[in-house]
């Protein structure tokens, strides 16, 4: 009897070491698969012009959105046009956990824009004080950082300081800061600590060819041109890929007639279902779903995410191309917002 319970003893505490075993195995193996889980950003830019649209576009399915665009006047203070609190109200009620962030400057802006920018950016003294504008107005409207979308003639000698320094001050509030850029292009004004102050990049793969070329009537945003900037920026400029945002457009030009238009994805599967699929009519060039959905393998493996330009130009029908990027990544199995299926 003496000798089954002590049989009995070893037998439980055996069993005892191998349920101990066996459970701190499976919580290693839940966090080793958690941390294994592979994350992308699907950042979407929002134009002012398009505010009224804001209940069609799928919040959903964005972990980034970018509201464009806000600049200085000649003081510092900055001029925004638009109800930037209801747009930033309705979004997080859809997606509480959306990252959202105001651009500055963007592609087109006016002389005294640019001349502001200048005088603001460019005499370190003026810094200090425009950089506060911007902290105040990021606070006021309770974003989530900074986006600094300036271009070409605007990327002035005072560039890389405003930015370093701007970066700064937003770190001390746990505020991000990223940045528009163009596909193959590093201004000369961007040195390497202004690169790296940046979360990430958003790359402008598109625009290859526009209304400012009439007679290169071709493809502006091929799946080509897109690789060609991943490579550019990770392997030619060094940034780690993750820190890289692929761009995709939702628009395309139409080189039919001299000036050459644009016309939002959302116009051209109005005028026939059957182009949703296609990347050309004649001579509009864009790019349907299946060019989208390579655009966005290629990105799973080769950049942190997806950026658009511009969310309010989707479909917002079954062919919705931000719903193609939201799915692609899903069947990936790659997280994003980890709403509407994801």
């Amino acid at each position: 009897m003496i000798k089954n319970k002590a049989l009995l003893g070893i037998l439980f505490y055996i069993c005892s070491l191998v349920s101990v075993y066996s459970c701190t195995s499976q919580k290693e193996t839940d966090n080793d698969t958690e941390s294994k889980t592979k994350n992308a950003r699907v950042v979407g830019y929002l134009s002012t012009d398009n505010f009224d649209k804001i209940t069609s576009i799928q919040f959903c399915k964005l972990t980034h959105l970018n509201i464009a665009f806000a600049n200085p006047d000649k003081d510092g203070n900055i001029i925004f046009n638009g109800d930037i609190d209801g747009v930033i109200s309705y979004a997080k009620s859809v997606n509480p956990n959306i990252v959202i962030c105001i651009s500055l400057a963007g592609g087109v802006i006016s002389e005294e824009q640019a001349s502001n920018w200048s005088f603001l950016i460019d005499k370190p003294e003026n810094r200090p004080a425009y950089i506060q504008n911007i902290l105040n107005f990021v606070n006021l409207h309770k974003l989530d950082g900074v986006d600094v979308d300036l271009e070409w003639n605007a990327v002035t000698i005072g560039y890389s300081g405003f930015v370093v320094e701007l970066k700064k001050i937003l770190a001390e509030h746990k505020k991000i800061m990223t940045a528009a850029l163009p596909n193959n292009t590093r201004f000369e004004n961007i040195n390497s600590e202004a690169l790296n102050a940046f979360d990430f990049i958003n790359i402008m793969a598109y625009d290859s060819t526009g209304p400012w070329t009439p007679d290169k009537a071709e493809q502006h945003s091929s799946l080509q041109f897109a690789k060609d900037g991943i490579n550019f920026w990770h392997k030619l400029q060094n940034v780690p890929s993750e820190k890289l945002t692929l761009g995709v457009p939702f628009y395309g030009y139409n080189f039919t007639y001299n000036p050459v238009t644009s016309s939002t994805f959302g116009q051209i599967v109005e005028a026939g279902t059957q182009f949703a699929d296609q990347d050309e009519i004649g001579k509009i060039y864009y790019n349907g779903r299946p060019t989208i959905a390579q655009k966005v393998e290629f990105a799973s493996e080769n950049a942190g995410g997806i950026m658009i330009w511009e969310i309010a130009q989707d479909s917002f029908t079954e062919y919705s191309l931000l719903d193609v990027i939201h799915k692609k990544y899903s069947s990936l199995k790659i997280k994003t917002t980890r709403l509407c299926g994801n």
